[in-house]
């Protein structure tokens, strides 16, 4: 886990920029659907124009203005992160709205947490109250909150083409609803594992995300750069999704295991807007903020990574479609040289001969000496867990010490010898049991989720 120290550049760029803008936002409705353009600046040369497109497909009901405007500001607010901290501006003035006391502080607890990854690897020391403060024009007017009208209770399903958004897919499908599943800029492994669903793009909803070119720019230039929280951004997004298309349940498919930091004994977690506590964050905001009547959830919040993977297991058909690696996502491949392929090989490895592994991923991962150093960060040998969406400590442990009983703990290969080797003997680890029956509290599933996640579950344990 790499770290840049960027604390002075940190502070420069806060002096010399002292103020990023929100400029506006625009609603523009075609014939072919709904695109959202946003305007942040810092000054006069340093403008960006990033937008969004829904496209419709005859799917979309009308809002009131004053309900879409409230979801596209809001969108913009997330949106506005990944320019932000190209700078880190101590004063954001607001524009097109403005924001209560309250809301003021959700905002700031999401930048302080939400970037927390991002500071760690820049060598910047965690910020408090004094990373930012909001300004606004005064002719700004506070926005207000909507009970819309949601004529049945579909589910918005963002799809990520990884196993966890696989395991809800199928599993709701098993329930009748009016399923409508999410991609945001398809590739793919999305559209393949859509299609295995019995999706196609008549009956799923692709967003289409397009970032401002003068970004990278000034990421080639030396702004500071670093991992945003994307999770929120898809949060607001899905609600707009929702009430466009009067569907009642936004159904993430986030696990238990996000809510372990990726540092021990801070609160810098690369899935922040993955946990739980961004989850109910998130709710409320929207139930005092901005509309009533949409349940954002995950179904997976109950369930640990050994459970979800037990789960995809038992679904063959996604086998050769599904993909979880970032590294590899530009060609829709396993790179098998990354901590997420190494932790999705040995989430899967108790549950799946050898030779189906070696089918998925083109290669025996545990063959790889080279990644001994991811897997001590994956196992706690190392002082911190990789910056990815991977599983607790525990749950590793806990496959690990299984794949080698499964080989009979002999003519090991070379990744689960360094393991045994090098990893302390934790005698409570050395089952998976206790992490098959584990229904984890916590959560906001009503009680008919929970019935489908226990009933599926009964039949892994």
């Amino acid at each position: 886990m790499s770290q840049i120290d960027n604390s002075a550049r940190y502070k420069q760029l806060r002096a010399s920029f002292p103020q990023f803008v929100y400029e506006s936002f625009l609603t523009e409705k075609t014939a072919d659907g709904l695109r959202l353009v946003f305007e942040f600046s810092v000054n006069t040369e340093l403008v960006f124009r990033p937008s969004m497109f829904f496209p419709d497909r005859g799917r979309f009901r009308e809002l009131p203005e004053g309900l879409l405007d409230s979801l596209a500001f809001h969108i913009g607010m997330v949106e506005m992160i990944s320019y932000w901290k190209a700078f880190c501006s101590p004063l954001i003035l607001i524009r097109p709205f403005r924001l209560n006391a309250r809301q003021e502080h959700w905002w700031k607890k999401l930048f302080r947490y939400g970037l927390g990854e991002f500071f760690f690897t820049n060598g910047i020391e965690m910020p408090g109250e004094e990373l930012l403060a909001f300004d606004y024009p005064p002719e700004a007017l506070p926005f207000k909150k909507y009970i819309p009208d949601l004529p049945g209770d579909g589910i918005i399903i963002p799809v990520g083409g990884g196993k966890d958004s696989v395991v809800t897919l199928e599993l709701l499908k098993a329930l009748g609803h009016d399923h409508l599943p999410l991609v945001m800029n398809h590739r793919g492994a999305t559209r393949q594992v859509l299609e295995t669903g019995g999706f196609s793009l008549q009956n799923s909803l692709e967003v289409k995300r397009t970032l401002d070119p003068l970004l990278f720019e000034l990421n080639a230039r030396g702004f500071l750069n670093g991992h945003t929280p994307f999770s929120a951004l898809l949060a607001f997004m899905t609600t707009l999704a929702a009430a466009l298309t009067g569907r009642k349940y936004i159904a993430l498919s986030n696990e238990a295991s996000a809510n372990e930091a990726s540092i021990p004994g801070t609160k810098i977690n690369h899935q922040y807007s993955k946990s739980f506590e961004f989850e109910q964050d998130f709710r409320d905001y929207l139930q005092h903020h901005v509309l009533e009547g949409i349940n954002y959830f995950s179904l997976l919040r109950p369930l640990n990574e050994l459970q979800i993977a037990a789960l995809f297991a038992r679904i063959p058909a996604y086998h050769g479609v599904f993909k979880s690696c970032n590294a590899g996502s530009k060609t829709d491949s396993w790179c098998c040289n990354c901590s997420k392929c190494l932790f999705t090989f040995i989430m899967i490895d108790p549950f799946l001969a050898e030779n189906q592994l070696v089918k998925i991923f083109g290669e025996n991962l545990f063959e790889k000496q080279s990644l001994a150093p991811l897997l001590d960060q994956l196992s706690g040998v190392a002082d911190n867990k990789p910056f990815e969406c991977v599983g607790t400590l525990n749950e590793v442990i806990a496959a690990l010490n299984y794949s080698i009983r499964k080989r009979g703990g002999e003519n090991l290969p070379a990744l689960l010898k360094h393991f045994r080797h090098y990893h302390p003997e934790k005698p409570g680890l050395k089952t998976l049991e206790p992490f098959l029956q584990d229904f984890h509290s916590p959560h906001a599933l009503e009680e008919h989720f929970v019935k489908l996640l226990k009933d599926a579950l009964s039949e892994i344990t």
